[in-house]
């Protein structure tokens, strides 16, 4: 479920039944090593010698960003604020569409339905609380990073997902209050700047 709140309060609740879900991601750590201990690390052959592979993360370079007014400086780190609490909930919108699409194949078509409320309860019940500290701004970024990582717009999922009259039904509500499912992520275009954000947040840069 995807809720959206404005600073003063509930602005309104949006929904999005498929959306959410928690993503374990396992991030190694590095232990101490101890006398004694044995400890593996990925390798390589090159050119007939066995050596240690590490694989480096990517390091992006941009053009130091200039800006116009302090207002513009004021928005580009609210930028990154919004990203680093948004963009984590996108990937998850990501993995439980992938898991959701890959489970239902394997149900009867009866079952299907049945599965899809018993989701719909279980988010709620889970995702409420989180979805509700979302900023208005925030709430429409998430949007748009639904479509970034799952190359489907909000609209286009609800639609396959719950049919096309609720998904008409959530496209006007989202309307009345200046937001809309149907947009679109644009990297190279609108979106530039976001763009930019989110490879230096994900490179660690940020």
């Amino acid at each position: 479920m995807l809720y959206f709140c404005n600073v003063n309060g509930k602005l309104f609740i949006l929904t999005i039944i498929l959306l959410i879900t928690a993503t374990f991601n396992g991030y190694s750590q590095q232990k101490k090593q101890q006398p004694g201990k044995v400890y593996l690390t990925p390798m390589t052959i090159y050119e007939g010698d066995t050596i240690p592979y590490v694989k480096l993360p990517t390091v992006y370079i941009f053009k130091p960003l200039k800006f116009k007014n302090k207002r513009a400086r004021t928005q580009y780190y609210k930028l990154i604020r919004d990203v680093k609490k948004v963009l984590p909930i996108a990937k998850e919108v990501n993995q439980i569409v992938i898991e959701t699409y890959e489970y239902l194949q394997t149900l009867p078509p009866k079952e299907r339905s049945k599965h899809l409320k018993r989701v719909e309860k279980s988010l709620k019940e889970q995702y409420m609380p989180r979805m509700k500290k979302l900023t208005f701004s925030q709430g429409k970024l998430l949007i748009k990073l639904v479509d970034r990582q799952t190359h489907s717009t909000g609209y286009e999922l609800v639609k396959a997902f719950l049919g096309t009259f609720r998904a008409g039904f959530y496209q006007t509500f989202a309307a009345l209050f200046g937001a809309s499912l149907k947009k679109e992520y644009d990297a190279t275009g609108d979106d530039a700047l976001t763009e930019r954000v989110i490879l230096l947040v994900e490179s660690g840069q940020l």
